[in-house]
């Protein structure tokens, strides 16, 4: 069964409630859109850009986000959680484990909580670690040692 191609212009109208399924929307323009509580299950989202909006309460499972930036974001309360890089059989797997890294770059991660993760070869550079602690172990005190 082929895709019956339209083109829909919709402007100040209400689409609530409206179920699409097999549906190709692709090079959409969205502009001035309410779309809460809308639900998107098994979606292409691939260069989708995301520019303004509020996606406060959003939740995002099962999600292929490799090279995704984000950028300029509020993220107070944010968790996150079973981040991994790809395993053997998956999309984008690379047996020699040759990934890009992941960044956090000029983010205020005061009293955050970094549990059970693995930070091997991790670098922190140019950093403010007041207050920082390892496994109980403030690294300021103990960097003093080391370098006395």
């Amino acid at each position: 069964m082929g895709l019956k191609v339209q083109k829909h212009n919709l402007q100040m109208a209400d689409i609530s409630g409206s179920t699409w399924k097999e549906v190709n929307a692709e090079g959409l323009s969205i502009d001035n859109v309410s779309l809460a509580n809308t639900k998107i299950n098994n979606v292409n989202m691939r260069d989708i850009v995301f520019n303004d909006v509020n996606l406060s309460g959003a939740k995002i499972q099962h999600a292929n986000l490799t090279h995704a930036l984000i950028d300029h974001v509020y993220m107070y309360g944010t968790e996150f959680h079973h981040v991994v890089f790809p395993e053997e059989g998956e999309a984008n797997y690379h047996p020699e484990g040759q990934y890009k890294s992941i960044r956090f770059e000029n983010c205020d991660l005061t009293k955050g909580q970094i549990k059970n993760c693995n930070l091997s070869n991790l670098e922190i550079e140019d950093c403010d670690i007041s207050g920082l602690k390892i496994n109980g172990v403030l690294i300021e005190e103990l960097l003093k040692r080391v370098n006395s």
